[in-house]
C-alpha cells in the first residue's frame, strides 16, 4: 500500500475513560488499513495507554507516536481556586521524540495527578519548561491557549504565548495546530492560526480530534458520553455531545478539509519523521538488596540462606532433597532471579519479626523448595507432590509470581515496611481498569436508550455469566438471545451499540494487593497517578509492569489469618492453650469428622452450600482429599462427570481403571482422576519422556487449546510413549484423555496452600470451638448479615453466645467459660472509641443503674443515641428497670447527669453537689408499662441490626423446617431458575409500576440465617396485596433468579401466610400416641379434632408402646387439613407426644 501523505497526531483511545470510544487495536489497524507510517496516542492527561498502544503499533510494522493531551493551568500547577464561569485549564498535546522525551512525559503525567490535579491533573508552563526536553508541542483543539485568545481577539497575548511555547520547545518543536469538524468557530479560527504562524515563522499542523474510529461509530461515542455525564441520549439538556466529525478520517477527507494548507498536512510527516523514540528492554530491573558480609552476590546469599534453614524445614536432607534443592537454585541463577527470591523473604521475615500471620503460600510458589526452606511458603512440596517447573519454567523465562497473604487487619504493617526499606519514591500501589464486560453494555446502553428494565434485564440475563463470555459468543451460543437480536429492531440496535462499547475500560482503581518496587525513582520509570481515594498508583497496569521488567510483589490481606490469629489469641487467654499456626496439624480424625458432616461454616473456602454439600459427599479423610475438593468445586469440574467419578471411585463404588498401569503413581491420589495441572506434566514427563519445563509449556498451550501447538506435541508425546513401550494406541488415548482434563485442570499447589489453611480453620473449630466463632464474629463485626449465620451455627454447636452487657463486654467478642460474650462495638453506633472509654469507666466499678452510668461516662462521647442502642439492644437489661422505663427516663437522666457533670467540671466540692438540685434528688426511673414482645424484637434488630433474644418465627421454626427446603443462607449455592420454597419476615416492602402501569414489589424477607430480595410480579401482588405488608410472616414458592454479578434473588409464584403454606404445601401429619396414656376418651377427642379439620391430607399415627418400640399405623378415609389450629388442638391432647407435618 502507498503511503499516506497524511497521519493522524491527535487521537483518544477508550483511555479518555468515558471520553475515547477508541480500541488501540482498532486505532493501530486503521492507521495501517490507511497506508499511515506511523500513528500518535494522545489521551486526556494520562498515559494508561502507551505502552500497549507501543508494542500494538510495532506488532503492525507502523511507527508508534507517544504522546498525551496534557491540561495545562492558568496560574501554578499547585493552584486550586475555582473561578464561576471560567474554565481553568487549556489544552497543549505533547508528543514523544526520543528517549529523552519519554523520560520527561512520564515524569510531567506523575505531577499533574500528583501536585496539580484539580478537577482535572494539570501542569504549568514552569513545570513544561523544566521538562521539554524531546517532546514536540502542538497547540490543540478550540480548548487550547492560544485558540482561546485569539477567539478572544487578545492577537498580542496569542502572539506572546506562541512565542513563549516556541522557546520551551527545541527550535521548530512546537506547531500551531488546525482543526476542522465544521465547527463555526474552527472554521472562523483556521486563517487567524495560519496568519499568526505565518508572521512569527511557525509551522501549521492539521489534526482531527478523533475520539471513535468511524464513521457510523458516532452514536456509541455519544452512548459514552452519557455515561460520563449520567444523562440519557434523548436528553434535551445535555452539554456534552459527540461531534459526527471526531473520526478516524483518511488522508483523502483530510485533505479536503484544508484545501488551502497542503502544507500544513505534510507536517505531519515531518513531525513523524522527527518522531523516533523506541522502548528499549532493559530486562528486569530489580531494586537493589543490600548483600551482608562476607557475601559478594545474592546468588550467594540466597544459596548459605538456603543451606541454612533447609534443616529446620526437613526432618532428613536425603539426595533427592539435595539435588532439588540444588536444581532449583541453579534455574534461580541462570534467570537472574536470586535478588527477588531475597527480597520476598525480607518481606516474610519482617512480618514474622512484627508478629504478624503470614499464609502458607498462595500460587505456583507453593511448589518451589527454596520457597519453602526460605518460609516464603510453608508447604512441603516433595510430600506433596508439587512441581517447581510448574511456577519457574528454565525452558520458558518469566518473572517469577510469589503472592504472599498476610493478617488483613496488620497488612498495611507489612506495605509500610517495604516503604521504608526501598525508598516512598520507589514504592506505590498499582492501578486496575474496570470494564465494560458484556452484561454490564447491555444494561449501560439499555439505560440510556431509555429500552425499559425488564426488557434490558431479561435480555442481559441471557448472557451466560461465565467469565470471558461476549455479546458475540452469547449471539452464537443462546438461541433465544440470537433470536431477540435478528427479530427485534430495539434490541438489535441495542446490542449493535453494546457490541461497539463492550470491553472498553470505564474507570480506573487500585489494585488489591498489588505494590511495584522500583530501582531507582518510580517516575523514571512509569507514569504515577492519584485515585480519588488519594492512593499513588501506576499509570500502567500490572501485566504492563511486569513486561518491562519492573518488580511487582501481591501483599494480599486475608481476613482468615486474622480470624486465626485472634482464635490463638483467645486460647491462650481463657484456655491456657499456647499455640502457632505451623502447630495445627492438618491429619487430625476429630477435624475431618467435622468436614465430613459438613460443619464448615467460617473454615476457609468450605462454607458454601455447595461446598459443604461436597464435603458430605466426598467423605474427606486426608490431606491430599481436602487438597482435592478445593480443586473440585470449580463449575468445569462440577459441570462435567469428573466430581461424580472421584467419589464413586473413593468410596469404592466404582472400580479405578487406568488407561496403562503408569498412570496408577500419578493420579491414585486422585482415585483415577486427572484433577491437577502438574497431574498432566507429570504424565508429558513419566510416560512421553518430556523435561518437566516442556511439559510445563504442553500443559500451557492445552490449557489454551492451540491446536497447532497440540498437534505437534501429541506427536512428541506419543513418540515419546512408544520408545517407552507404551502402545501407540494407547499413547494417543492418553494424550486425549489430557487434553480433555487440562481444561479442567488447576494448579495443585495453589490448591494445597489453601487446603493447608482450611485444615487449620477446621481444626480449631473442630477443637476450640468457642474461640474460633468468638473470633469469627469479631472478624465480622461491621457486617449484620454475616453475624447472623455466625450466631445460628453457635446455635446449632449449642455455643451460648451471651445477649449484650454494659458490665461485661468489651469492643470484640471474647469468652466466659464455655460461652461467648457479646462485643459492644457490634451494636449500632457504638465504635472502638466509644466503648473503650464505657470499659475505662468500668474499671472503677461495674456501672449500678442507668443514672449512674449517664453520670460516669463522658456524654460528649457516650451521646443519647449511643445509650439508646445500649438499651434496646439489651446491654442494660441487668441493670434496674424494663427496657421501656429506661428509655422513657433517658432525657431526664441524660439532663440531669450533664447538670451535675458541669457542676464539677467547674471544680465545685462535694458539698456543693448535695446542696444542689441535681445533686441532692434521687433519681427514680419513670412508671410505664412494658414493650410487647414484637415491640422489643424490633428496637432490638433495630440497634443490633438482627434479632438475637429472639425471632418473630422461633414459634414455627420446627414447622417450617418440613415445608421450606432452603433458606437465606443456602441460597447461593442454588441455580438459577430452580424452583424452592423459603419463608420468613417481610422487613420491607417497595412497590413500584411495571411498564404496563401495574403494581408490582421488591420485597426484604428476614429469615434466622439472614436476608433476601423477593420480586412479586403484578400478577401475584395483585392477589395476595393484603399479605405483602412490614412485620407479615410468609411462606414464598418461587423460582431463583441470579443477576449479573451473582445477585440472587426469589420470583414469587405464590405468598403464603404460615397457616395457608401449611394447608396448601404440607403432604401428611405424624401424631405421636403414648401406649397408657392415650385412651379412649383421648380418642373421641381426637376424631372430633379430624372431623373439624378434615380435609385432604394423610393422616399417620406413630403408636410409642411402654417398651419403646413404635408402630405405624396410616388412617383410612380420614385426611386433615393441616393449620397452625389444628396443631395447637392436637398437641393439647393427652397422651400426643408429638406432631409433626412433612412436605
Amino acid at each position: 500500500m502507498a503511503s499516506a501523505g497524511f497521519i493522524h497526531l491527535h487521537n483518544h483511545s477508550e483511555y479518555s475513560l468515558l471520553d475515547g470510544a477508541f480500541r488501540i487495536s482498532d486505532l493501530v489497524s486503521t492507521a495501517k488499513k490507511m497506508g499511515m507510517s506511523a500513528v500518535a496516542l494522545t489521551d486526556h492527561g494520562n498515559l494508561f495507554g502507551a505502552i500497549p498502544f507501543y508494542r500494538e503499533a510495532k506488532e503492525a510494522g507502523i511507527k508508534p507516536i507517544l504522546g498525551m493531551e496534557t491540561y495545562l493551568a492558568r496560574g501554578g500547577h499547585r493552584e486550586k481556586k475555582a473561578v464561576r464561569g471560567k474554565v481553568r485549564n487549556d489544552h497543549l498535546v505533547l508528543l514523544v521524540k526520543n528517549e529523552a522525551g519519554y523520560r520527561n512525559l512520564l515524569k510531567l503525567a506523575s505531577i499533574a495527578y500528583i501536585e496539580g490535579f484539580y478537577y482535572k491533573p494539570r501542569i504549568d508552563l514552569e513545570l513544561l519548561e523544566k521538562h521539554s526536553e524531546g517532546l514536540i508541542g502542538m497547540s490543540a483543539c478550540l480548548q487550547g491557549s492560544i485558540p482561546k485568545l485569539l477567539r478572544e481577539e487578545k492577537w498580542d497575548e496569542a502572539g506572546k504565548l506562541a512565542m513563549k511555547m516556541a522557546s520551551i520547545f527545541a527550535p521548530g518543536d512546537f506547531y500551531i495546530e488546525m482543526q476542522n469538524h465544521g465547527i463555526p468557530e474552527e472554521l472562523e479560527l483556521i486563517p487567524h492560526l495560519a496568519a499568526l504562524a505565518k508572521k512569527l515563522g511557525l509551522k501549521t499542523v492539521v489534526t482531527n480530534d478523533c475520539h471513535f474510529c468511524a464513521e457510523d461509530d458516532h452514536e456509541a461515542h455519544d452512548i459514552l458520553l452519557c455515561l460520563q455525564t449520567g444523562k440519557d441520549l434523548d436528553d434535551p439538556n445535555r452539554v456534552l455531545r459527540s461531534h459526527r466529525e471526531t473520526w478516524f478520517k483518511p488522508p483523502e477527507a483530510m485533505a479536503a478539509l484544508f484545501p488551502d494548507h497542503p502544507e500544513a498536512l505534510e507536517t505531519t510527516l515531518e513531525i513523524a519523521g522527527k518522531c523516533d523514540f523506541d522502548l528499549v528492554d532493559s530486562g528486569n530491573q530489580l531494586p537493589n538488596f543490600p548483600i551482608p558480609e562476607p557475601y559478594k552476590a545474592a546468588d550467594e546469599y540466597l544459596a548459605h540462606l538456603v543451606e541454612e534453614s533447609l534443616p529446620s524445614v526437613m526432618e532428613e536432607i536425603t539426595p533427592e532433597i539435595k539435588e532439588r534443592v540444588e536444581y532449583e537454585l541453579g534455574v534461580i541463577r541462570k534467570m537472574n532471579f536470586s535478588g527477588y527470591f531475597l527480597i520476598v523473604w525480607d518481606i516474610v521475615k519482617a512480618a514474622r519479626e512484627m508478629d504478624i500471620l503470614v499464609g502458607p503460600g498462595r500460587g505456583s510458589a507453593a511448589g518451589s523448595l527454596v520457597c519453602y526452606a526460605l518460609g516464603i511458603t510453608t508447604i512441603d512440596p516433595i510430600k506433596n507432590g508439587l512441581l517447581f517447573e510448574r511456577f519457574l519454567n528454565p525452558e520458558r523465562i518469566s518473572m517469577p509470581d510469589i503472592d504472599i497473604d498476610f493478617c488483613d487487619e496488620k497488612r498495611q504493617q507489612v506495605i509500610d515496611h517495604v516503604v521504608e526499606k526501598y525508598g516512598k519514591e520507589n514504592v506505590c500501589q498499582i492501578i486496575t481498569f474496570g470494564r465494560m464486560a458484556a452484561r454490564a453494555a447491555v444494561r449501560d446502553v439499555g439505560r440510556v436508550l431509555k429500552v425499559p428494565y425488564g426488557d434490558v434485564d431479561k435480555l442481559a440475563k441471557l448472557i451466560p455469566a461465565v467469565p470471558g463470555t461476549t455479546l458475540t459468543k452469547a449471539i452464537e451460543a443462546v438461541p433465544e438471545f440470537k433470536e431477540k437480536y435478528q427479530n427485534t429492531p430495539v434490541i438489535k440496535k441495542l446490542v449493535d451499540l453494546s457490541l461497539k462499547l463492550e470491553g472498553l475500560a470505564r474507570h480506573a482503581s487500585t489494585h488489591a494487593a498489588g505494590l511495584v518496587i522500583t530501582p531507582t525513582k518510580l517516575v523514571d520509570h512509569v507514569p504515577l497517578f492519584r485515585s480519588n481515594k488519594g492512593e499513588i498508583t501506576t499509570q500502567y497496569e500490572m501485566k504492563i509492569l511486569e513486561s518491562i521488567g519492573l518488580l511487582k510483589i501481591d501483599i494480599l490481606g486475608l481476613k482468615t489469618l486474622s480470624h486465626i490469629d485472634n482464635t490463638l489469641k483467645l486460647m491462650k487467654e481463657h484456655r491456657g492453650v499456647e499455640m502457632e499456626i505451623f502447630d495445627i496439624p492438618v491429619d487430625d480424625e476429630k477435624t475431618f469428622e467435622l468436614l465430613k458432616k459438613g460443619q464448615t461454616i467460617s473454615v476457609f473456602q468450605l462454607e458454601s452450600s455447595g461446598m459443604r454439600d461436597l464435603l458430605r459427599k466426598i467423605e474427606p479423610s486426608t490431606f491430599g482429599d481436602v487438597t482435592a475438593v478445593n480443586a473440585l468445586y470449580r463449575p468445569g469440574p462440577l459441570g462435567s462427570d469428573m466430581v461424580t467419578d472421584f467419589i464413586e471411585c473413593k468410596h469404592a463404588r466404582k472400580k479405578i481403571r487406568y488407561v496403562h498401569p503408569m498412570l496408577a503413581p500419578i493420579l491414585e491420589e486422585t482415585y483415577g482422576v486427572i484433577l491437577y495441572q502438574e497431574q498432566v506434566m507429570k504424565i508429558a514427563s513419566d510416560l512421553g519422556g518430556f523435561s518437566l519445563g516442556q511439559a510445563d509449556i504442553l500443559r500451557r498451550a492445552m490449557g489454551k487449546k492451540k491446536k497447532k501447538e497440540m498437534d505437534k506435541q501429541g506427536k512428541a508425546f506419543i513418540t515419546g510413549a512408544v520408545e517407552r513401550g507404551i502402545p501407540e494406541k494407547k499413547a494417543k488415548k492418553i494424550f486425549d484423555l489430557m487434553a480433555f482434563f487440562s481444561g479442567y485442570g488447576f494448579n495443585k499447589s495453589h490448591s494445597a496452600a489453601y487446603a493447608m489453611i482450611s485444615m487449620k480453620t477446621a481444626w480449631l473449630k473442630a477443637h476450640h470451638p468457642e474461640a474460633f466463632m468468638a473470633a469469627a464474629m469479631t472478624s465480622d463485626m461491621g457486617d449484620t448479615n454475616r453475624l447472623i449465620v455466625l450466631l445460628e451455627e453457635c446455635r446449632n454447636l449449642g455455643i451460648k453466645v451471651e445477649a449484650p452487657d454494659i458490665n461485661k463486654g468489651g469492643v470484640v467478642f471474647e469468652l466466659s467459660g464455655d460461652e461467648i460474650e457479646y462485643g459492644l462495638a457490634a451494636i449500632k453506633n457504638m465504635g472502638e472509641k466509644a466503648v473503650s472509654h464505657i470499659v475505662k469507666m468500668r474499671e472503677a466499678g461495674p456501672f449500678s443503674d442507668l443514672y449512674d452510668f449517664c453520670d460516669r461516662v463522658d456524654l460528649r462521647q457516650i451521646n443519647r443515641r449511643v445509650i439508646e442502642n445500649l438499651i434496646q439492644s439489651g446491654a442494660m437489661d441487668k441493670l434496674p428497670g424494663t427496657r421501656a422505663q429506661k428509655m422513657a427516663s433517658l432525657d431526664m437522666m441524660i439532663s440531669r447527669a450533664q447538670k451535675v457533670q458541669s457542676v464539677r467540671d467547674r471544680g465545685q466540692t462535694f458539698l456543693d453537689l448535695l446542696e444542689s438540685e441535681e445533686g441532692g434528688a434521687v433519681v427514680q426511673l419513670e412508671i410505664v408499662s412494658d414493650w410487647d414482645e414484637s415491640d422489643m424484637l424490633n428496637r432490638e434488630k433495630e440497634s443490633l441490626g438482627f434479632y438475637f433474644s429472639g425471632h418473630p418465627l422461633d414459634r414455627y421454626r420446627e414447622m417450617l423446617s418440613k415445608i421450606v427446603n432452603v433458606d437465606s443462607l443456602s441460597l447461593s449455592g442454588k441455580k438459577d431458575r430452580e424452583e424452592v420454597v423459603l419463608a420468613g419476615m417481610i422487613s420491607e416492602v417497595k412497590m413500584i409500576l411495571d411498564r404496563k402501569g401495574n403494581p408490582m414489589a421488591f420485597v426484604t424477607i428476614e429469615d434466622f440465617q439472614g436476608s433476601y430480595e423477593v420480586i412479586v410480579f403484578s400478577s401475584c401482588y395483585e392477589k395476595r396485596r393484603e399479605m405483602i405488608q412490614k412485620d407479615n410472616l410468609v411462606v414464598i414458592p418461587g423460582k431463583v433468579s441470579i443477576k449479573d454479578r451473582g445477585d440472587t434473588k426469589i420470583i414469587a409464584d405464590r405468598v403464603y401466610s404460615i397457616d395457608e403454606a401449611l394447608k396448601y404445601l404440607s403432604r401428611r401429619l405424624y401424631l405421636t400416641l403414648r401406649e397408657g396414656v392415650f385412651g379412649e376418651k383421648e380418642l373421641e377427642g381426637l376424631q372430633e379434632i379430624v372431623h373439624r379439620y378434615s380435609g385432604e391430607r394423610e393422616l399417620i399415627f406413630h403408636w410409642q408402646s411402654n417398651g419403646n418400640r413404635k408402630y405405624t399405623i396410616r388412617s383410612r378415609g380420614a385426611g386433615v387439613s393441616p393449620g397452625l389450629e389444628l396443631v395447637r388442638e392436637l398437641k393439647g391432647l393427652t397422651g400426643v407426644e408429638n406432631v409433626e407435618i412433612s412436605s
